[in-house]
């Protein structure tokens, strides 16, 4: 196994740290001596705590962005989509959790103009998660109702599960977790 570079600690053990006491309660003085180093030496890492927000979020919703993009160009089924959107979120859950928790947690801590920006692009990926669930109920794949709820409710089982994950109470197995938030999504939406 390759060994992290100090960069990577650097990052690792802010998220980690982030994700305990919350963004507003982590100062860079916090991160500074969570690592052993003086503060001034933070600023070889980063320009301030807000542009580690900014470029945690900023790529993390480029990868969920990205992915939904290639599932909306793809040509498979209504219902196949929704699981891969399903299953993106899972494995990122599981394998970028701190990410996960300062997209779901604090986000509001974002300063404009990045702040609209991430508003805009919550709104954009809501509005192709309803697109493919109105598809589902156009081809008969899902039963009808108000999408915009539908994609809701989707999106809502799925942006809670880092903490399923990052409470490390037990071992998490992606492919359960993905396969019981999958059931559990369907037995709501799917056309019976």
């Amino acid at each position: 196994m390759k060994e992290k570079t100090k960069k990577e600690v650097f990052f690792e053990q802010s998220l980690k740290l982030i994700n305990k006491k919350g963004f507003k309660g982590t100062t860079l003085r916090d991160i500074a001596q969570n690592l052993n180093f003086e503060v001034a030496n933070v600023y070889n890492y980063i320009d301030s705590k807000q542009s580690l927000l900014e470029t945690y979020i900023s790529i993390i919703t480029k990868e969920l962005f990205d992915s939904i993009d290639n599932v909306m160009a793809s040509s498979y089924s209504p219902e196949v989509k929704l699981r891969i959107v399903i299953a993106k979120h899972v494995e990122l859950a599981v394998n970028r959790t701190y990410e996960m928790a300062l997209l779901e947690s604090d986000w509001r801590n974002l300063q404009e103009p990045a702040r609209g920006k991430f508003v805009d692009w919550r709104n954009e990926y809501l509005g192709k998660v309803e697109s493919i669930i109105k598809d589902g109920v156009e081809v008969g794949q899902f039963r009808s109702g108000d999408m915009e709820i539908m994609a809701f409710a989707v999106l809502s089982t799925v942006r809670w599960l880092f903490r399923k994950v990052s409470d490390g109470a037990a071992e998490i197995n992606p492919i359960e977790l993905e396969k019981q938030v999958v059931d559990f999504i369907f037995m709501g939406i799917r056309n019976v």
